[in-house]
């Protein structure tokens, strides 16, 4: 039995009078990959912050003891100065620096009065870069010019220029598609060899039970159980009992008593060039439609045009040279602007909630009622501060916003609960058409099913919803037709009966045979 390397013991953290720890403790074996797992607002990320120094010592009760030493870890600096790296979600990485300067940001290599050594920054920078498959890029190409996948492999080379023997790596595949999810946790399994502890946080269960040697659960701010491969049952039904205290024997809501009718949104011979390259067509000849209590998926790899389609239908906020026509009940309408698409009754939920979807430092009230401020809330430019404070209330009640009040800041909110404000902030323009863009992205499954419910909820009151996915199962499991994209262009439909993993791959790849 290896050693322990790492152990919290009875960590208490408070916010104000509520508490996000209450007596949790963790022990990590030396060598191990380590799942933290749990719904989301859990208190999983703010135990790793206790442990990396974010929230220093004193402001939390209960001892880290690290290789036999009880530490007091006052800033990150003085965790990493002890081996223990933190990758958290948000990447912190500067995107108009080069890659070999993020890689030693904060840890720079310098030659005698603090001046940089450019030779041996550059030198180490494509060592570490190697060591995460990243030997063939640019060092001096800058950091915005990546994709997130290769941004999150640069995070981690980060770490190992730090010498790191704990990697903490909170939601790291949250943002990627399933190939680049899949070269990182073979990235986390050659650390593993190289004798690099790790502890990940992950609502995608599939990818813990393949890298985990031990999985701990943490409920509502407490420790429940540490499951151990190899000893206790590792299935996704058990780890999710353990999450959400309860069997969760249909992870997508039945959809009952929906009629399907007439069509609400239809979008015709619709073409976007690319905005910053106005000769690279990135939809062509695009057409769906969706009718009302319908919810239409688009599925598809990445890179295929998913977004682009739904960015550039709400308010043309993506591409060049757009053209076609856009209905709504059967009456053409514009929607070359945001306002326009929004008094055309759209809406849509971006992908990237923190940076599209909410002010942040904003409350939970004004967050919910913006979109709808100027046509609900307000008369001749005065906000009704009352009818703002009911809706807000009714709609946390009723989308179940984990919150002490509507006066919460945003960005005090975990993932899941900052997805559901998105979502009322949408629903209180009363709009006929949805458009959700990953609705379910870094979320727990738990969280994931309150929006399933969401999503059936407004099909039921006669919405046209369309839903954008990476996750195929997701796709299957809520929508009732959907719309394959491949390369900018419809590869395929398929109805309800016809949905599969399967079949969607195949339109996929015939389509791909079409152009050779």
């Amino acid at each position: 039995m290896s050693e322990i390397i790492l152990e919290m013991n009875h960590i208490t953290k408070a916010f104000s009078s509520v508490k996000a720890l209450d007596d949790v403790n963790l022990k990590v074996r030396k060598g191990e990959i380590h799942a933290l797992c749990g719904e989301n607002g859990a208190g999983k990320s703010t135990l790793m912050n206790v442990l990396s120094g974010v929230y220093p010592y004193g402001t939390y009760e209960g001892d880290i003891v690290y290789k036999g030493e009880t530490c007091q870890f006052h800033k990150i600096k003085d965790s990493e100065s002890k081996g223990i790296v933190i990758i958290h979600q948000e990447l912190a990485l500067s995107p108009y620096l080069s890659i070999a300067e993020n890689v030693f940001m904060g840890n720079e290599r310098t030659s005698g009065k603090g001046v940089i050594n450019w030779t041996e920054t550059r030198s180490k920078a494509k060592e570490v870069l190697a060591k995460v498959g990243l030997q063939n890029e640019d060092i001096n190409a800058p950091i915005n010019s990546l994709g997130v996948g290769k941004q999150q492999l640069i995070e981690i080379a980060k770490a190992m220029a730090k010498d790191v023997e704990l990697l903490i790596l909170d939601e790291p595949t949250a943002a990627l598609n399933d190939e680049e999810s899949a070269q990182l946790l073979e990235i986390m399994l050659d650390l593993k060899k190289h004798g690099v502890t790790s502890i990940i946080i992950s609502h995608k269960l599939n990818e813990i039970s393949y890298v985990a040697d031990a999985i701990t659960v943490i409920r509502d701010g407490h420790t429940i159980e540490t499951l151990t491969k190899g000893v206790d049952d590792f299935s996704e039904d058990r780890i999710i009992k353990g999450m959400v205290g309860r069997e969760l024997t249909n992870r997508y809501p039945e959809r009952k008593d929906c009629p399907i009718g007439d069509v609400i949104f239809e979008v015709k011979n619709w073409n976007v060039y690319n905005p910053e390259d106005s000769s690279r067509q990135m939809l062509k000849d695009i057409n769906v439609k969706v009718r009302a209590g319908e919810v239409v998926g688009l599925a598809g790899l990445m890179g295929a045009g998913r977004t682009e389609f739904a960015m550039s239908v709400f308010g043309h906020s993506y591409g060049s040279k757009i053209s076609g026509e856009v209905y709504m009940h059967g009456k053409k309408v514009s929607t070359k602007t945001v306002r326009e698409a929004i008094d055309n009754k759209i809406a849509y939920t971006s992908e990237d909630r923190k940076t599209y979807g909410l002010v942040l430092i904003d409350d939970i009230k004004h967050n919910m009622t913006m979109a709808a401020m100027r046509d609900y809330f307000s008369k001749n430019g005065i906000v009704n501060a009352n009818e703002e404070i009911l809706a807000a209330e009714e709609y946390k009640k009723r989308i179940n916003v984990k919150s002490n009040s509507i006066n919460q800041a945003v960005g005090s909110l975990s993932g899941g609960n900052q997805q559901k404000v998105v979502l009322a902030k949408w629903m209180l323009t009363q709009p006929d058409v949805l458009i959700l863009d990953e609705p379910t992205r870094g979320i727990d499954v738990g969280a994931k099913y309150e929006i399933y419910c969401v999503i059936n909820e407004l099909a039921k009151a006669g919405k046209a919803v369309i839903v954008i996915s990476s996750e195929m199962p997701e796709v299957i499991g809520t929508c009732d037709r959907v719309y394959v994209l491949n390369e900018g262009e419809i590869a395929g439909e398929l109805n309800k009966e016809e949905l599969s993993q399967e079949r969607i791959m195949k339109c996929i790849m015939q389509h791909n045979g079409k152009g050779e």
